[in-house]
């Protein structure tokens, strides 16, 4: 992002919930002008809050059996001379069918809560494009970010917000009154030129995840290939046998760990290199680069796609015993045993280092769980500050020590083995060590009291080579000023 970019908020409203200009409107008569499912669902959520409402139909006998009893259905004409504040609950190519009603509008507060097909599909907004039709009309953008399903669930989904924009300001404290009524939260996203960016919002899909996906898949994709090179590649071409069934379960399981432990590292390695910045420029107000910026806004997502590569390593773990080729494996083991009259096969070691190596998974697991529970909003909103940053960051560099301890028995000796080093590739999770134990390093060296102290005063609001005024008393008793850097 710009310099330009970070310094517009990237939604530039203003909650207009507890605003002690909007006073409760239940009782007035809203109208409606549609009679599709959002329309018959605004219709049910404003009975229920209250308010008279008259629809607006072209065919209202046909179409007053799908409205409630309590909702007048009559033709448009009359509907909108029965209220002052209307919703436009019908689709951008159909406006043209209410200018016919241009002279019974006049006056009256249009409500548009349609939205496009595709973003930035057309040069202006549907909102303004409404307002070019009815002039003599004040349009306000409000409720499209808001879906059918939303108004139908109540006040169970209470907590909604409705984003509303217009020139005209009382106008959107109307309509912000009567969406406080229906249990949603206004937010004031100012004037209509931000009607094109409300309508872009339904459509976009994930916009905060996409960059975290892509990241997860990449690793995904890179690991697996490396992994199907070393299990599959390598004993096809050097011994000539065939396990390509490993692909599906074995493979996939090998790999799944791989990016779910570098992932995590993720989360802590731009707060690291942030740390360095601070720490070389000597102040906490000088930018980050855009990429470092970004970085750390997608923590969160990179930290849910992290557990749930690991709990779908989880699951595949469970599930290797139950395989067809793990039993043929057992049976052969078994037969050759027995063929070499071999009564005691205990090895001590493998025993330690496998319960070690199951034990500290879970412990890991566990921890990842509560930091993905505690990034749900509804759960992250019911702790202090305090509390959510000692488990995301404290705990979470647990959960990155116990994973590195999970990676290393799980290679224990083996790195050490030639064997393992097919194609004279090392084994996998030697890789996936070098990101957690550069974060780990980095987390031990800024807890040495001197690097600690001075990133503590940094981020307290110290700067490196600010010069303070101070006052020193001369040999006759008068004072004198003088000025010396904050780094001496």
């Amino acid at each position: 992002m710009s310099g330009g970019d970070m310094a517009k908020p990237l939604l530039g409203h203003q909650s207009m919930e507890g605003d002690p200009s909007i006073t409760p409107a239940a009782g007035r008569t809203i109208g409606v002008l549609g009679s599709g499912d959002f329309a018959r669902s605004l219709a049910i959520r404003l009975v229920c809050s209250g308010f008279k409402v008259v629809v607006g139909s072209r065919n209202p006998k046909r179409k007053a059996g799908l409205f409630p009893s309590a909702a007048e259905v009559t033709f448009q004409a009359e509907a909108v001379k029965k209220t002052d504040v209307i919703f436009v609950a019908v689709f951008r190519e159909h406006y043209s069918t209410l200018c016919d009603l241009a002279d019974v509008l006049a006056g009256k507060i249009l409500v548009d809560v349609s939205n496009n097909t595709e973003i930035n599909h057309h040069k202006e907004s549907n909102a303004e494009y409404l307002a070019s039709l009815f002039p003599a009309c004040t349009v306000v953008k409000g409720f499209n970010v808001v879906s059918a399903w939303t108004l139908q669930s109540g006040a169970r989904d209470g907590n909604k917000q409705v984003l509303i924009c217009s020139n005209n300001q009382e106008a959107k404290r109307t309509v912000a009154e009567i969406a406080q009524v229906m249990g949603f939260t206004p937010v004031d996203m100012g004037c209509m030129s931000s009607a094109c960016e409300i309508e872009n919002i339904p459509l976009r899909l994930l916009p905060a995840w996409k960059i975290p996906i892509f990241l997860a898949l990449g690793l995904f994709l890179c690991f697996f290939t490396y992994n199907l090179v070393r299990q599959v590649i390598h004993p096809y071409i050097r011994e000539q046998k065939n396990k390509f069934y490993k692909i599906p379960v074995e493979v996939v399981n090998t790999t799944l760990p791989c990016v779910a432990y570098v992932m995590l590292s993720l989360v802590y390695l731009p707060g690291v290199l942030a740390a360095c910045s601070q720490l070389y420029y000597g102040t906490k107000y000088r930018r980050f680069p855009d990429w470092l910026d970004q970085w750390l806004q997608h923590r969160k997502q990179i930290g849910l796609l992290s557990f749930f590569c690991a709990a779908l390593h989880a699951v595949y773990s469970l599930c290797l015993p139950m395989r067809r080729s793990h039993r043929y494996q057992l049976i052969e083991t078994a037969v050759k045993q027995a063929v070499e009259k071999k009564m005691n096969i205990w090895v001590e070691e493998e025993v330690w280092r496998m319960e070690i190596y199951i034990s500290v998974g879970i412990i890991a697991l566990g921890l990842l769980s509560l930091l993905a529970i505690t990034s749900l909003p509804s759960i992250a909103n019911s702790l202090n500050w305090r509390e959510f940053s000692f488990i995301q960051f404290t705990l979470g560099f647990i959960a990155l020590v116990i994973s590195t301890l999970h990676t290393l028995t799980y290679g224990w000796s083996r790195a050490f083995d030639e064997n393992q080093y097919k194609f004279y590739l090392p084994p996998t999770y030697t890789l996936t060590l070098l990101v957690p134990c550069t974060v780990i390093l980095a987390k031990v060296v800024f807890s040495l009291p001197c690097i600690q102290q001075r990133l503590l005063r940094i981020r307290r609001g110290w700067e490196k080579g600010r010069y303070v005024k101070f006052v020193l008393p001369s040999a006759t008793g008068e004072y004198s000023s003088g000025e010396t850097s904050s780094n001496v």
